[in-house]
């Protein structure tokens, strides 16, 4: 088979499948291991797939630009989202004083926290009214108020988060890319969870991530995946667990 055709299989086949090894596309095309391993190189540097430790996956998805408004998120993938929520409220000890970020998966871990003797802190009105219903110590984020997810961000809200120092930190996300790292919609709530996150401390940075979410690209990046957890209720491609700490529920 002449080269370029087999590449073009070859693509052909990680895009329909999202991830081959290089053992696979040996037996599929009867071709040597260093054979395949050109091949993925090239259409690599070709900017055609991406080339991973032991094989190629697809590149990721087109650019998302579009926020869904809180409702509309609200049902999308919900029993993953309550997983999820549960082993993350469950996270939670004395004495810590912990962020929770605006967002529907966040949300949800409001029906499972239990633990009084903590102090909450959060840019999401509706997280805060809850939380303050049940009893718990919260602190709300000041700042602008996005009508769209309810989050409070902008400038005057980075600068409030700037002066906490957070044992835990519970982050949403619109997409997670081993290329782009986690990414959201909007730039005035990614400049919040930066903040946020980076106002964590490392290994206690938990993102909530439903499946549906892996290989989805935002446009802009909050964070790449130093110190961060991963929190999802389905495993993900095996070439994310090469770059992120995942916990799957």
């Amino acid at each position: 088979m002449l080269t370029e055709k087999r590449q073009e299989d070859i693509l052909k086949l990680v895009n329909e499948k999202q991830s081959m090894t290089v053992q696979e596309l040996k037996e599929i095309f009867n071709a040597s291991e260093s054979t395949i391993r050109r091949d993925i190189l090239s259409l690599h540097k070709q900017g055609k797939l991406q080339k991973v430790f032991g094989g190629a996956i697809a590149l990721d998805t087109p650019l998302s630009t579009k926020e869904l408004s809180v409702v509309q998120k609200e049902t999308i993938n919900r029993d993953a989202k309550i997983k999820i929520a549960q082993c993350a409220a469950s996270l939670i000890e004395p004495e810590d004083f912990v962020f929770i970020d605006a967002g529907t998966t966040t949300d949800c871990m409001i029906d499972f926290i239990s633990e009084k003797n903590a102090t909450y802190v959060t840019n999401a009105v509706a997280h805060a009214k809850r939380l303050a219903l049940l009893g718990f110590k919260v602190i709300l984020i000041g700042g602008e108020l996005k009508g769209s997810t309810e989050a409070v961000a902008g400038t005057e809200a980075v600068i409030n988060i700037q002066k906490y120092h957070f044992s835990k930190g519970f982050f949403g996300v619109n997409g997670v890319s081993i290329r782009a790292g986690l990414t959201t919609p909007d730039i005035s709530e990614a400049l919040v969870k930066r903040t946020a996150i980076n106002n964590t401390q490392p290994q206690k940075r938990f993102v909530l991530c439903d499946n549906m979410k892996f290989g989805q690209i935002s446009a802009v990046t909050f964070s790449m995946f130093d110190g961060v957890e991963i929190i999802t209720d389905m495993k993900p491609d095996e070439a994310f667990y090469r770059t992120a700490e995942i916990r799957v529920v």
